[in-house]
C-alpha cells in the first residue's frame, strides 16, 4: 500500500513538473516571438529611414548640382556679353517655378542644408571610427569655419540692411540687386547671395562641430 502511494505521489510529481516545464516553455516561446518581431520592425524602421535619407540626399545633390551650373553658364554668358559679373546675381534674379515664386538662391540654401542633414545621418557613425587626434583637427577646423562664416553673415546682414534703409530714405526700394564691391571691386558680390550663402555655411559647420563632439563624449 505503501509502495502504491510513493507512486501516485511521484508521478503527481513528474506530472506537476512537467505542466510546470510546458509552462514555461510557452512562455519563453512567447517571449521570443515578441522579441523576434520587435527585432523585425525596429529593421524595418531604421531601413525604411534610412531610404528616406538617402532619397532626400539625392534629390538635394541633383537639386544643387543643376541650380550651379545653371548659375555658372548664366554668368558666364552675362560675362561674355557685359564683360562683367556680380557674383550671385543670377540666383536671385531667377524665380522658380515662374515668376513671383521664391528665388534659386532659396532653394539652393535649402538643399544645401538639407543635403548636409542627410549625409550625417546616413554615415554620421562613421565619426565614432576616426581616431582622437583626427577628430581634435576636425573640431578646430570646423569651429573656425563657424566662427567665420558667422561673422560673415552678421556682416552682409547689416551692411544690406543699411543699403536698403538708405534708399529707402532716398525713395527707392531695391532689395535683391543690392551688392557690394568688395573684396575685389572687379567682382561684386550680391548682398542676398552673400548673406544667404552664409547662413548656410554656419548651420552647416555649427551642426558639425556638434555631431563631432556629441561623438567625443565618454559615453
Amino acid at each position: 500500500m505503501n509502495l502504491i502511494l510513493v507512486e501516485i505521489i511521484t508521478l503527481s510529481r513528474v506530472k506537476s513538473t512537467t505542466n510546470c516545464i510546458y509552462k514555461y516553455n510557452f512562455i519563453f516561446d512567447i517571449l521570443c516571438q515578441i522579441l523576434q518581431r520587435a527585432m523585425y520592425y525596429s529593421t524595418e524602421k531604421r531601413t525604411s529611414a534610412r531610404s528616406v535619407y538617402l532619397i532626400v540626399f539625392y534629390i538635394s545633390a541633383i537639386s544643387m548640382t543643376a541650380i550651379t551650373f545653371y548659375a555658372l553658364y548664366q554668368s558666364i554668358v552675362e560675362y561674355a556679353s557685359t564683360g562683367k559679373i556680380v557674383i550671385g546675381e543670377i540666383l536671385v534674379k531667377t524665380e522658380f517655378p515662374f515668376k513671383g515664386f521664391s528665388k534659386l538662391i532659396t532653394y539652393l540654401m535649402i538643399v544645401s542644408v538639407v543635403s548636409w542633414y542627410c549625409v550625417t545621418k546616413l554615415g554620421g557613425d562613421k565619426v565614432k571610427e576616426v581616431s582622437p587626434a583626427l577628430r581634435a583637427i576636425l573640431q578646430i577646423i570646423v569651429l573656425a569655419i563657424a566662427v567665420v562664416s558667422l561673422y560673415e553673415f552678421v556682416y552682409n546682414f547689416v551692411i544690406w540692411s543699411s543699403l536698403i534703409t538708405i534708399n529707402a530714405l532716398g525713395g527707392h526700394i531695391n532689395l535683391d540687386t543690392i551688392s557690394i564691391a568688395y573684396p575685389n571691386p572687379q567682382t561684386p558680390w550680391n548682398l542676398v547671395f552673400a548673406t544667404k550663402m552664409s547662413l548656410a555655411a554656419f548651420l552647416i559647420s555649427a551642426h558639425g562641430f556638434y555631431i563631432i563632439s556629441r561623438k567625443d563624449k565618454p559615453k
